[in-house]
């Protein structure tokens, strides 16, 4: 089996995998000063939550979210990234990169990566609109993930 990992309904679940998130939760939210207070708080033992701390996790904890990258070649005119950027924001995907070489020839190369956990678009979209950009030549998707 190539992964190993598996997506489970809770409710089938015991309630302590469900309290060791919730602990780790408190951990990390400052709620619980130590682990002896958050696993108190939540009903467990010290040793329920270390034998499963490193290995339940809820998916916004993996990496479960849409990344994308896209490159395309923007005329070196002052706010066409803006533009681009602006498109982005509209569509409600985070920028997690961006690379921009120096412009030659009057045109800089630019490679951005998004997070499109919160939009509800398809990346096309996304990469379609900023096709229609003025100045902005080659959009193209590099990579889905």
């Amino acid at each position: 089996m190539k992964n190993n990992y598996f997506i489970v309904d809770k409710s089938i679940l015991p309630d302590y995998y469900e309290k060791v998130i919730t602990a780790r939760a408190y951990l990390a939210e400052g709620i619980c000063k130590d682990v002896s207070e958050a696993v108190k708080a939540v009903g467990i033992s010290r040793s329920t939550y270390y034998k499963y701390k490193d290995f339940v996790f809820v998916p916004n904890d993996f990496s479960m979210c849409r990344k994308a990258i896209i490159s395309l070649s923007l005329i070196h005119e002052a706010g066409k990234l803006v533009e681009v950027l602006n498109i982005i924001s509209s569509f409600d995907a985070s920028i997690l990169t961006i690379s921009q070489n120096l412009p030659v020839n009057g045109k800089a190369h630019v490679v951005i990566s998004l997070d499109l956990t919160n939009t509800k678009n398809r990346v096309e979209d996304i990469v379609r609109k900023i096709s229609e950009i003025k100045g902005a030549n080659s959009a193209k998707l590099v990579a889905v993930d």
